[in-house]
């Protein structure tokens, strides 16, 4: 007799980790048949009794290995069941990278659709762009995020909330290419304008800047976000083990 993997509320895995591998047993058990279009998220919740953002994160996983499609306005299909060696860890590009239980405030300091120009016109060969400069505040600790965006990729983003939402959640539900690989540097320098000004700064100060260049699957980059902080400020990257 077939017995149905469960959520364990006890457990320290994750509730979406643990939805993302309850999927993938469906896939490929055979259960979620290619071809087929799986619940929606609203019935998966019920099922599970789970939140829309834990089935929303499971399932986005699953798209981003091929498991699963989503087509507008029809639903999420499965794509194949063949199991595949993939990555064994994954960031959690989100909130966490300042670390779990933080309290966390946006401002939205800049927002603007512009030309670009320089090493951004270089970097994404597009004539206009979205430019978003965020202050955050997190337990007290000020920071600066400067994202570019082309404008392809999101063109309703200045519509958008990026107070509730991060940057990687929006490419994930609205853009037109999704996240597949992120490359990030890290290095200490002194600050530019406007960051020195937000985070009141010294002249002979310096800061970490974190940058993060997101890719699509065919290697064209969506997205560059710029994370600037003080040295003496501690980040957080979060890494967990999904299969």
């Amino acid at each position: 007799m077939k017995i149905e993997k469960t959520i364990d509320r006890d457990s320290k895995e994750k509730l979406y980790v643990q939805m993302y591998s309850i999927f993938l047993k469906k896939i490929e058990d055979g259960e979620w048949i290619a071809g087929t279009k799986i619940p929606t998220e609203n019935e998966l919740c019920n099922m599970y009794n789970v939140s829309k953002v834990t089935v929303r994160e499971a399932i986005q996983e699953l798209v981003r290995e091929g498991f699963l499609k989503r087509q507008q306005g029809k639903g999420t299909f499965v794509t194949y069941s063949i199991s595949y060696p993939g990555i064994l860890m994954r960031s959690r590009i989100t909130e966490n990278i300042y670390g779990e239980g933080v309290k966390i405030e946006k401002e939205i300091v800049d927002r603007r659709v512009m030309k670009s120009s320089g090493e951004i016109k270089e970097l994404f060969g597009e004539e206009e762009i979205h430019y978003v400069l965020l202050k955050k505040k997190v337990d007290g600790n000020v920071f600066t995020e400067e994202s570019f965006i082309p404008f392809y990729v999101l063109p309703n983003l200045e519509h958008d909330e990026l107070e509730k939402k991060s940057l990687f959640e929006l490419i994930e539900e609205k853009g037109a290419k999704k996240i597949f690989k992120i490359l990030q540097k890290f290095e200490v320098s002194k600050p530019l304008r406007p960051h020195d000004k937000i985070l009141k700064l010294k002249d002979e100060s310096h800061v970490l800047y974190s940058s993060r260049l997101m890719f699509s699957s065919d290697g064209t980059p969506v997205a560059l976000v710029k994370h600037v902080s003080r040295k003496d400020n501690v980040l957080y990257l979060e890494f967990e083990r999904i299969k």
